[in-house]
């Protein structure tokens, strides 16, 4: 960071950061009570493959993250596209945000939303300062694809509204042989 910040509109920040489509997340735990906790994240990103870790950024504010942080574990519930309401709820200041969402407790000791396209079960790894953020870095201990992840769509963001995959796009592209080789090859224009 540079020693003077140059002054950005925040509406205009808003605007231009929408034009980047994200899929939607809830991060969910067991508070210290062993009552179920989570909120909807549209911050979340795969940050390396060896060792398996994951990142979200809560807002510092967040009750949510106080107690996943004291939890030490969460569960990443990548939502599929029928599952807006939950997002909504999971948004919300709802106080029992789990009313009405069917889920289970996972072996790791998480609550898992059923329905979910995947899941990632994650300890803490370490916390990082962002701005107004945290950055949570999550190392992965058990991943599960939807049984209808074939069919599935995932629920997105864009422009400041729920989105999704064109209908005729329920594929996935074919996978490239030099895919794996591409994005593990590190070199000094490398951008991922």
């Amino acid at each position: 960071m540079t020693e003077q910040t140059p002054a950005i509109d925040g509406r205009q920040f808003r605007n231009v950061l929408g034009q980047f489509c994200t899929g939607i997340t809830v991060i969910t735990a067991l508070d210290p009570d062993g009552a179920p906790i989570g909120f909807a994240c549209q911050s979340f990103a795969a940050l390396s493959l060896d060792p398996p870790l994951v990142l979200f950024c809560p807002t510092k504010g967040s009750r949510s993250w106080a107690a996943i942080e004291a939890a030490g574990k969460f569960c990443v519930n990548v939502l599929a596209e029928e599952q807006q309401p939950t997002c909504a709820r999971f948004g919300s200041r709802e106080p029992d945000k789990f009313a009405g969402v069917p889920w289970h407790t996972s072996d790791l000791g998480v609550p898992v939303l059923d329905g979910s396209l995947a899941t990632i079960e994650c300890t803490v790894d370490s916390v990082v300062d962002g701005g107004d953020h945290y950055i949570v870095i999550g190392c992965v201990q058990a991943l599960t694809e939807s049984e209808s992840t074939t069919n599935g769509r995932p629920l997105l963001f864009y422009r400041g509204q729920y989105t999704g995959i064109e209908p005729d796009k329920t594929t996935p592209a074919p996978w490239r042989a030099d895919l794996d080789h591409f994005l593990t090859t590190t070199s000094l224009d490398t951008w991922l």
